[in-house]
C-alpha cells in the first residue's frame, strides 16, 4: 500500500504544479493576447497599397486596412471570379490572382445552425486579412512576372466550381504569356497549373513562389498540447512547427533547401497551405513583417528555371484552404503524394497512440452516430485492452496489503536503522514473490493512452460542435451548466472561476469514489492530499472539453467495477464502504 500512496501523491503533485502553472502563467499570457490584439486591431494604422512593385516571396507589399471598410466593400471594389463548391464559398481577386475570399459552408462559429458561417480568407485591406497568393521572381531580362500587383484576364469559365475549372492570362512586355488554370475538388484542395511560353527571342529565368500571409493571430492563444502558427514539412529536414512569438522575437526562420514538402499556417480547425512543385528544390521561410503593418507569412521560394524562347514551361501548385478532416487530409496525403500532410493535424508525441484512437471512436461514431456513445465504447475497449495490466496491478496491490503486518513488525524490529530495514523488506519481497513496482507499471503505460485521447477529443474538428444527450451540444466545449445558478434554474451566470457544470461533478464524485476503495494513508499530509485531490480535479476540469470530461468520470465509473471485481478475486477487503462510513464517524484519539 506504500507504493499505491506514493502513487496517489506524486499525481497530487503533479496536479498542483500543473494547476498552478495554468492559474499564474497561461491564463494570464492568455489575456494579455487576447486584450493586445484587440487593441491592435482598434488602433492599427496602416498605409494604402503601393502599386508597380515586384513582391520576393517574404516582401508582402505594405498594405491593408482602410479604417472602418468592412469586408464586403474589400472584396466589391476589385474584379473577381466566384468560387462555388459543397464546401466553399467565396471569390479570387484578379489583382494578384489571390485566393482572399473564403468561407467553409458546413462550419459555423456556433453550435447555432443559423449563426454566421466560418471565414476563412479576407482580402489585405480588413482588419482579419488572411491569403494566399502565388507569383513569380524575375528580371530585367524577363520583364514583368505574376506578382501582388499583376491584373489578370479572366479567359475561361465564368465561375470556379468541381466541374468548371477557370483559366486567367497575363501577357507581359517581352513576350511572355502565363495561362493559369486554375481548379478545385469538393473539399479544400485547389490545383493551381501555370503555362509558362516564351514568345520572345530570348531565354528567360524565373522562379516561382508561393505565400500565405495573415495580418493577425488567433486572439486566444492554444494551450500546450496544440500547436497553432506556421507548420511545414523541409523535404528531409521533415516536421517544422514554429509558434507566432517565435518569429516575432527573432530573425525569419529558415528550415533548408528542400525537394518535396508542404507549408502553411494552421489554426485548431482550420488551415492554408501551399504544396510547391515536387521535383523543383524550394527554399521555405516562416516571417513576422513589421514594416508598414505587421503580418505574419509563410512562404517558399523556389530554384529558377529557364524557358528557351519558343518553348514552354508548367509549374504546379495545390492550396489547401478548410477545415481539417481527418479523412480528407489523408486522402489528399495520398491522391497528391504530399509527405507527412496527415500531420497538418496535430497528433502530437503519441502519434502512433492517437491516429489509432480516433479511427477506432470515428468508427464507432458512424456506427452509432453520436460522438459521445463513440468516446464511452472507445474508453470500454481500452479497458479491455489493459484488462491484464489491469489484474497485475490490482494483484500487486492485493499482495502489498496481504504483507502489511510483516513490513509493520520489521519497521518496529529495525527501527531508525534505513539500510538493515530495506534489506529485510526486500528479502521479503523475494520470499513473498512480490515486485514492489508492479504496480507502477500499468499506471505509467495508460498515461500515453489517456493523453492521446485528449489530444483527440481537443483537436479534431470532428468533435467541433458534436453534441451528447441533453444539455452537451458541444463535447469539445466545457459543459456549459453551472452549479452557481443551479445550473440554469436561476436566471444568471456566475463568475468564470466558479463555474462548475454537471459533468464536472460527476466526474468528480467518481474520483472520489475511485480513490476510496483504498485505505486512507496514515500520514496527514498524504491523508490530506488523498481527500482534496477529487477536488482540485473537478475545478480543473470545468473549463476542460465535455468530452474529456464525459470520458474521465465513465472512465473512474468502470475502473471502480474493474477494481471491485479483481480484489474480490484476490481475496482483498474493499475498503470503499468503510472509508464512507468513517467519514461520518469521530475517529478516535491516539493514546498518548
Amino acid at each position: 500500500m506504500e507504493n499505491n500512496r506514493n502513487y496517489f501523491v506524486a499525481i497530487a503533485l503533479s496536479v498542483l504544479i500543473l494547476v498552478a502553472w495554468q492559474y499564474f502563467y497561461v491564463n494570464p499570457r492568455m489575456e494579455k493576447d487576447r486584450i493586445a490584439a484587440e487593441k491592435a486591431q482598434q488602433t492599427q494604422q496602416v498605409q494604402p497599397q503601393q502599386g508597380g512593385q515586384q513582391a520576393a516571396p517574404g516582401q508582402a507589399l505594405p498594405g491593408g486596412a482602410v479604417p472602418g471598410e468592412s469586408r464586403d466593400q474589400a472584396v466589391a471594389k476589385s474584379a473577381r471570379v466566384a468560387i462555388d463548391t459543397p464546401a466553399l464559398s467565396g471569390s479570387i481577386n484578379l489583382t494578384g490572382a489571390r485566393f482572399d475570399d473564403l468561407k467553409l459552408k458546413g462550419y459555423h462559429e456556433t453550435v447555432d445552425p443559423k449563426s454566421p458561417v466560418i471565414t476563412l480568407f479576407s482580402p489585405a485591406e480588413t482588419a482579419d486579412g488572411y491569403f494566399t497568393e502565388i507569383g513569380y521572381i524575375g528580371s530585367d531580362a524577363t520583364g514583368s512576372v505574376p506578382g501582388p500587383q499583376t491584373v489578370w484576364t479572366l479567359s475561361g469559365g465564368d465561375k470556379l466550381t468541381p466541374a468548371t475549372p477557370v483559366t486567367l492570362t497575363y501577357t507581359n512586355d517581352k513576350g511572355v504569356t502565363f495561362a493559369r488554370t486554375i481548379s478545385v475538388d469538393e473539399n479544400y484542395m485547389f490545383q493551381v497549373v501555370d503555362s509558362i511560353k516564351n514568345d520572345s527571342a530570348a531565354p528567360v529565368s524565373l522562379s516561382s513562389y508561393g505565400r500565405v500571409t495573415r495580418f493577425n493571430k488567433p486572439t486566444t492563444p492554444s494551450i500546450y498540447v496544440l500547436h497553432e502558427g506556421f507548420i511545414g514539412v523541409a523535404g528531409d529536414n521533415g516536421l517544422q512547427e514554429v509558434g507566432y512569438s517565435k518569429v516575432e522575437d527573432s530573425q525569419p526562420i529558415e528550415p533548408g533547401k528542400s525537394t518535396g514538402g508542404w507549408l502553411g499556417i494552421t489554426d485548431k480547425y482550420w488551415a492554408a497551405t501551399i504544396v510547391p512543385p515536387q521535383e523543383t528544390p524550394f527554399d521555405i521561410r516562416f516571417s513576422h513583417f513589421a514594416d508598414g503593418r505587421p503580418r505574419y507569412q509563410s512562404d517558399y521560394k523556389s530554384d529558377a528555371i529557364t524557358v528557351a524562347p519558343g518553348q514552354s514551361a508548367e509549374v504546379k501548385n495545390l492550396v489547401f484552404a478548410g477545415a481539417k478532416e481527418v479523412p480528407v487530409v489523408d486522402n489528399y496525403e495520398v491522391a497528391y503524394s504530399i509527405p507527412n500532410f496527415d500531420k497538418l493535424i496535430d497528433w502530437g508525441w503519441f502519434y502512433f497512440i492517437t491516429k489509432p484512437m480516433f479511427k477506432m471512436m470515428d468508427f464507432f461514431f458512424r456506427l452509432f452516430g453520436n460522438f459521445g456513445i463513440a468516446i464511452l465504447i472507445t474508453t470500454i475497449v481500452v479497458k479491455l485492452i489493459f484488462f491484464p495490466l489491469a489484474n497485475k496491478q490490482y494483484a500487486s496491490m492485493a499482495n502489498m496489503k496481504k504483507v502489511q503486518p510483516k513490513m509493520e513488525e520489521l519497521k518496529k524490529k529495525f527501527g531508525d536503522d534505513r539500510m538493515g530495514l530495506q534489506q529485510a523488506m526486500m528479502q521479503l519481497y523475494k520470499d513473498e514473490k512480490i515486485n514492489p513496482l508492479a504496480g507502477c507499471w500499468p499506471i505509467l503505460i495508460q498515461i500515453p493512452v489517456f493523453f492521446a485521447l485528449y489530444k483527440v477529443i481537443y483537436i479534431t474538428i470532428e468533435m467541433r460542435h458534436a453534441p451528447f444527450f441533453g444539455w452537451i451540444r458541444d463535447l469539445s466545449a466545457p459543459d456549459p451548466t453551472t452549479i452557481v445558478n443551479l445550473f440554469g434554474l436561476l436566471p444568471f451566470d456566475g463568475p468564470a472561476f466558479l463555474h462548475l457544470g454537471v459533468w464536472p461533478i460527476i466526474m468528480g464524485v467518481t474520483m472520489f469514489l475511485q480513490m476510496r476503495m483504498n485505505p486512507t494513508p496514515p500520514d496527514p499530509t498524504q491523508a490530506m492530499l488523498f481527500t482534496w485531490m477529487p477536488l482540485v480535479f473537478t475545478f480543473m476540469l470545468a473549463s476542460f472539453p465535455a468530452g474529456l470530461v464525459i470520458y474521465w468520470a465513465w472512465n473512474n465509473t468502470l475502473s471502480i467495477t474493474q477494481q471491485s471485481i479483481i480484489m474480490k478475486r484476490q481475496g482483498v477487503k474493499i475498503e470503499l464502504f468503510d472509508n464512507l462510513k468513517g467519514l461520518f464517524t469521530k475517529r478516535p484519539k491516539p493514546a498518548e
